[in-house]
């Protein structure tokens, strides 16, 4: 989860269960998804939306407010581990390398946004 000072919201990267996407793709009944691989699969917008259903149901769930919830998400394939450097050897997230790491995939998730709406 990722939070910029100057954006209304804020954006996450996601790392899907392998196991439970190549379920859901066989069981989803779209031809073209069957049989893909996680990398090819992060990339479908269909499991991007039922990930972001997903999230928002979880949120509303748990009493959440708007802003407490990411409003894009970024799928990745790889997991964040020590080696990458994007955890310590203890499995903490490094902040700072995953921002430097994901900055482009940030940015283009902001960029994506629409403008918040002004009520006056």
């Amino acid at each position: 989860m990722y939070g910029d000072s100057f954006q209304s919201a804020l954006v996450a990267v996601v790392v899907p269960d392998e196991d439970v996407v190549k379920h859901w793709a066989a069981e989803s009944g779209d031809a073209s998804l069957a049989g893909l691989d996680l990398k090819a699969l992060c990339k479908s917008e269909a499991l991007r939306s039922i990930i972001m259903k997903e999230i928002k149901t979880f949120a509303k769930k748990n009493g959440l407010h708007g802003f407490e919830t990411p409003k894009a998400i970024y799928l990745e394939p790889e997991q964040f581990t020590a080696e990458n450097e994007l955890t310590t050897p203890t499995f903490k997230l490094k902040r700072q390398q995953l921002r430097d790491h994901y900055q482009s995939q940030i940015d283009e998730m902001y960029a994506k946004m629409p403008p918040p709406s002004s009520k006056l």
